[in-house]
């Protein structure tokens, strides 16, 4: 069993930056999809980001140009770097893991979810 943990949430002003990490931890042996969702109070939650095996990415609109996924495969790790925040990124963000090498869009394709983290952006 995988366990995910996102850490570095936090509030910020709008066009702040902030990075997001994920750390896997138990027995991660590879990296298939992963992917940022977020969800805000009261609405669904959303794919932000994908990345496939290959490293092939999918952002949504709402953040493209943005926000930049990474992941280090050697440090079991996986980053969501965001600039130029707005208050509509308000949100909690998560990690998560599909068991596929390419990403489907719908939160019920992931197998593996971190606990979240809270981004606010004010103003």
């Amino acid at each position: 069993q995988v366990q995910l943990v996102e850490s570095g949430g936090g509030s910020v002003q709008t066009g702040g930056s902030l990075r997001l990490s994920c750390a896997a931890f138990g027995h991660p042996y590879s990296w298939y999809c992963m992917a940022w969702f977020r969800q805000a109070p009261g609405k669904e939650r959303e794919g932000v980001v994908f990345i496939n095996n290959d490293g092939t990415t999918t952002y949504a609109d709402s953040v493209k140009g943005r926000f930049t996924i990474s992941q280090d495969n050697h440090k079991n790790t996986l980053y969501l770097h965001m600039d130029s925040l707005k208050p509509e990124d308000t949100a909690m963000y998560y990690c998560a893991a599909a068991r596929t090498s390419i990403c489907y869009s719908g939160p019920q394709y992931f197998y593996y979810w971190g606990q979240g983290t809270q981004v606010t952006v004010s103003s």
